[in-house]
């Protein structure tokens, strides 16, 4: 897969990195990500993905963009209140990269179409804020053999993971937390989303590219009010009804 003079110059900072170069641009090149919600998570996601050059990029979300979205959703502007959201990102991602192309999916996934949301792509990164999209999403990937990031955010604190099938989302939640709150009941402060969601777009690059160590059984925790972090293993669950009898990656 050979490169434009203009994206040459336009990788030239990846190119020059030993742990991505010439055939770690070309698998992103060679990419499709699938990004699950388009919110305070999968909007930076989604920018620094396309600005790094994923050849396709998918975008899952059914809502449209509001006012309040924009104390953290940093690809939407005043501009684009009362858009769907997915269509709105796709504008703003193309002026940013037009090399990348964006699937724009205005619908919710749930347990009927995840699978079939999940097999078209080579990768998912999941930045919703409800466990039954979360649940879904998870059983869809270690159905379709499909590595997952995950990410969260909530008040101050956000977590990251990578989930290559086994251990799975649900070796980590194995229900739905009965006191499970939303960000727009409990809050977020708006940079936490940028955080965070700039740290599934890295791991997403580096399982993409094969560098160095993604956070594959591993969980990274933020504290943004302490400026504190801090990382757990996350051994596979043998009763998680999800991945048991999967093997791992």
């Amino acid at each position: 897969m050979s490169f434009s003079d203009e994206e040459v110059e336009r990788y030239a900072r990846h190119l020059v990195l030993r742990e991505i170069g010439g055939p770690g641009q070309q698998a992103l090149k060679a990419a499709r990500v699938l990004i699950v919600g388009a919110g305070g998570l999968g909007a930076p996601a989604a920018l620094y993905l396309a600005a790094a050059g994923v050849g396709v990029l998918g975008l899952v979300d059914p809502d449209i963009v509001s006012l309040s979205n924009l104390q953290r959703q940093v690809l939407f502007g005043v501009e684009d209140l009362d858009a769907p959201k997915v269509e709105a990102s796709a504008r703003r991602l193309a002026q940013l990269n037009p090399n990348v192309r964006i699937e724009a999916i205005a619908r919710r996934v749930d347990e009927t179409n995840a699978r079939e949301l999940v097999r078209g792509y080579d990768l998912v990164l999941d930045g919703t804020d409800d466990f039954a999209t979360r649940f879904a999403v998870n059983a869809a990937c270690v159905a379709e053999g499909k590595v997952l990031v995950s990410g969260a955010i909530g008040r101050w604190t956000g977590q990251v993971g990578v989930f290559p099938s086994r251990p799975c989302y649900q070796c980590l939640v194995p229900e739905i937390p009965p006191d499970a709150e939303t960000c727009s009941v409990v809050g977020v402060v708006g940079a936490l989303g940028g955080v965070i969601g700039s740290m599934m777009a890295l791991e997403a690059v580096k399982v993409i590219a094969r560098a160095g160590e993604p956070l594959a059984g591993r969980l990274l925790v933020y504290d943004a009010l302490a400026g504190d972090s801090r990382t757990v293993r996350l051994p596979a669950d043998p009763e998680c009804p999800v991945c048991r009898g999967v093997s791992g990656p």
